[in-house]
């Protein structure tokens, strides 16, 4: 759906129609910075083009990517090319790390999915296809890596289309092949484009394509005329009496079909070698959709839950989404934000709609990774950063107080993994605590909460790395010398069976005034992920509207350390049907207590057990060790789901419990004397059978020695 544009201005219109807003996602190493540095470069952003072995991008800024050549944090970016403003959100590819992604996609217009030309489709490119499905993001694809030995074009091309179930249509093929590729052919004009490596700024050389190359070009521009000629009329009538169509009308064929999510143009080259980056960037320009031809995001009105229209004009009044917050040195705590309609300026009051609460920004600006250009105002359909905001945090939504609205908040991954810290000093204690408090307000995958049984601070995280990553920058960045313990898998409690009635009275008489909370719940498992249900059912005033909050914070904030083992409860329905209270004796925290010993029976009834993640790994390896991995893998109790043949390796793809991957690393490299790789992620969590409860968990009823 594109906006209607009857109410915006001529010049809103020009500025709109000429921004993209796009980000590069990926799978690990397949060159999503290195794509992006060099975007960078030929619109002039930069005028060295950094290498990651060599630490010095401009988008891997911080200290830990550029010692890890990794990319942890999403960088954002304003760069130039023919009359278009780009907007470009460079993210990570390791699933660590991959609340980036998430937030990322959800105020994108656009996106380039670069795959290896070797690897193919890997597990992570698969898992950022599904978060641009989820947000309804059009796609185009960079088949990268193409000089490569065993990189394959065409094969990578026909897994998109298998395994992705994308309508994936060439617009480009190589000219060449591994160390012999020099560059691409254009699809839509019939043009071989031959790249000069050795002197980037070259403009690309123009030839007719060479003879042993118009088979495959005409065979592979049919496959493209024929996939966009579904989603225009026009082409479809010249498609079925063989006219051949203007370039313009393919153009925008292709355009058209990309913003309705019909196909995926596919293009490629090699950007280390910097071959298909300006066809990439004439193409980003072309087929992605600026921020007229999708619609923005829903909002409603957080009084009355009606929908509220947003359009991208800067003239209504502000609609904005923050999406990331960061810590910076010099400035304090920076706020990234979307702006759908409206314009944000400099020095403004503003109203935090999610939170209900007044908010002064100081400074707006536009990033270049961690550098700030000041800026006065960020309009409609643009991206910036802000400076003030004390309470916005990720998925907050920012408008004028007059006209209030907010937007569906984002949803990010649950974290699996966790580990104790404390600081190593009394000196260190209070610089932890804010610094685990700043470490959450920019990274919702990261959470912190404090084990009563033991008396530590747990830290949860999606990964090793992830955990590992953030206790390093508590060290540089804020200067906290801090103990941890060994990483331990994030365990959660679920009930099996319903508990019909349970009730819970909390009685207590002092002298003076008492406290009487009564509640009936019916407590039953709930549909997978979705968390802590609670709903109110009460009829007849048997508990008064202003007890029933105080009633589900009681049963929320007993879900977060369960009855059974200690651990989250996840995946519960609870619903208060009945109860009763006291004219003088009752209060909230009456109701709260009832609430959480109520959860509690509700739980040791409904005969609970322990979940355990389960992670989707990938394993790449020589013929000759498969035999022996897969074999330690079913060790693992894990279970292959498919075995596949890339190049001249094989692939293990299966699900394995996180419980027993925990030093796999070591042992790959062993069975395999270095030669094969893997992958992993979080796919869904699984009952852990009863006769290993006491094993993984240390204690014969599930909790933590």
């Amino acid at each position: 759906m594109t906006t209607d544009t009857q109410q915006l201005s001529p010049e809103a219109i020009e500025r709109l129609t000429y921004t993209r807003n796009f980000g590069v996602v990926a799978h690990i190493d397949a060159g999503k910075t290195t794509t992006s540095e060099r975007i960078l470069f030929f619109t002039g952003k930069i005028h060295k083009i950094g290498e990651i072995d060599e630490g010095t991008t401009a988008l891997d800024w911080m200290a830990q990517e550029r010692e890890r050549g990794i990319t942890i944090t999403s960088a954002a970016t304003t760069c130039f090319w023919r009359k278009y403003r780009f907007n470009l959100i460079d993210t990570p590819g390791h699933v660590d790390f991959t609340a980036e992604v998430e937030r990322s996609l959800k105020v994108l217009d656009g996106t380039v999915v670069v795959f290896c030309g070797v690897g193919g489709v890997e597990p992570q490119s698969e898992t950022v296809w599904r978060q641009a499905d989820k947000y309804g993001v059009p796609r185009m694809a960079f088949i990268n890596k193409l000089d490569r030995t065993g990189s394959d074009f065409f094969a990578v091309l026909k897994e998109i289309r298998e395994r992705l179930g994308a309508k994936a249509v060439p617009l480009q093929i190589p000219w060449g092949r591994e160390e012999a590729f020099v560059g691409v052919v254009d699809l839509v004009r019939r043009r071989a484009l031959k790249f000069d490596s050795a002197n980037p700024s070259n403009a690309p050389e123009e030839h007719d394509v060479p003879a042993e190359l118009r088979e495959q070009m005409e065979k592979s521009r049919h496959e493209l005329l024929e996939g966009i000629a579904e989603h225009d009329d026009a082409l479809m009538e010249q498609y079925i009496h063989d006219q051949e169509p203007t370039e313009e009308d393919i153009r925008q064929g292709i355009r058209n079909a990309t913003i309705k999510h019909g196909v995926v143009p596919v293009l490629c080259g090699a950007s280390f070698r910097t071959i298909g980056i300006q066809p990439l960037l004439d193409a980003i320009c072309d087929y992605l959709p600026s921020p007229l031809d999708v619609s923005v995001p829903e909002a409603h009105n957080p009084f009355t839950e009606d929908p509220v229209p947003v359009t991208p004009d800067e003239q209504a009044p502000l609609a904005a989404l923050a999406f990331k917050i960061m810590a910076d040195p010099y400035v304090g705590k920076l706020t990234f934000v979307r702006v759908y309609g409206g314009t944000l300026y400099s020095g403004e009051n503003l109203h935090n709609a999610t939170r209900r609460r007044k908010e002064r920004l100081s400074k707006v600006m536009r990033m270049h990774a961690n550098k700030q250009e000041l800026v006065e105002h960020i309009k409609a359909g643009d991206i910036g950063a802000v400076v003030g905001l004390k309470d916005t945090t990720t998925g907050d939504t920012l408008c004028d107080e007059d006209h209030p609205l907010v937007f569906e908040r984002i949803q990010f991954p649950e974290p699996v993994i966790a580990m104790f810290i404390e600081p190593k000093t009394k000196a260190d204690q209070d610089k932890l605590s804010t610094a685990l408090g700043r470490l959450q307000d920019e990274d919702p995958t990261f959470r912190v909460r404090y084990n009563p049984e033991t008396g530590q601070t747990l830290i949860e995280g999606m990964g090793e790395l992830h955990l590992e990553v953030l206790v390093d920058r508590m060290r540089r960045e804020f200067n906290v010398e801090a103990l941890t313990g060994k990483p331990q898998v994030a365990f959660k409690e679920t009930m099996t069976q319903p508990a019909e009635k349970v009730e819970s009275k909390y009685i207590k008489q002092t002298g003076g005034r008492g406290q009487y909370g009564h509640v009936v719940f019916k407590m039953e498992p709930g549909e997978p992920k979705s968390g802590i249900t609670f709903l109110n059912k009460v009829v007849g005033g048997r508990i008064p509207k202003e007890f029933i909050p105080a009633v589900e914070q009681g049963v929320r904030e007993a879900a977060l350390s369960g009855p059974f083992a200690g651990y989250p409860v996840a995946d519960v329905s609870v619903t208060l049907f009945d109860g009763s209270f006291h004219d003088v004796d009752s209060s909230e925290i009456a109701f709260k207590i009832a609430a959480i010993e109520g959860f509690k029976q509700g739980i040791m009834k409904g005969r609970p057990v322990l979940l355990e993640p389960i992670m989707l790994v990938e394993v790449v390896m020589p013929e000759e060790c498969m035999g022996e991995i897969i074999g330690d893998l079913q060790s693992r109790r894990g279970k292959v789901e498919a075995i596949n043949q890339r190049g001249s390796s094989r692939v293990v793809r299966g699900h394995v419990p996180l419980a027993e991957m925990f030093g796999y690393a070591t042992t790959i490299r062993s069975l395999s004397q270095g030669r094969a790789s893997y992958t992993m992620e979080p796919a869904f969590y699984q009952q852990v059978p009863a006769h290993l409860v006491e094993k993984l968990t240390g204690s014969s009823k599930g909790g933590r020695s």
